[in-house]
């Protein structure tokens, strides 16, 4: 069974073991692969996952929220990215992963 532990001082609980889906999801993998392969992770104790609004071009999301349809949200931690391609901007602004 997969270990938890504090994402630093946030007092949030993790999986040692996070599920990304990448590009994966929507694209490489049948739907139901993708749904028995998240089935098998929340088995492990695996109740963090990661995905990005780029991957598959959107559909990874759609995928993942799909698979952990009826599972309790306050037991999972989904990470998720946001993507802009390169503007101005974006040279003086933190990376897209939240530092807080």
């Amino acid at each position: 069974m997969v270990e938890h532990r504090f994402l630093g001082t946030s007092g949030l609980q993790i999986s040692e073991i996070a599920y990304g889906n990448w590009i994966t999801h929507g694209s490489q993998v049948e739907n139901d692969a993708a749904r028995a392969c998240v089935h098998a992770a929340l088995d492990a104790g695996i109740t963090t996952f990661d995905t990005a609004d780029v991957y598959a071009n959107t559909v990874a999301e759609s995928v993942l929220g799909d698979a952990l349809k009826g599972q309790p949200r306050e037991s999972l931690e989904i990470f998720t990215k946001v993507y802009w391609p390169p503007a101005p901007w974006a040279r003086t602004t933190p990376a897209s992963r939240a530092s807080t």
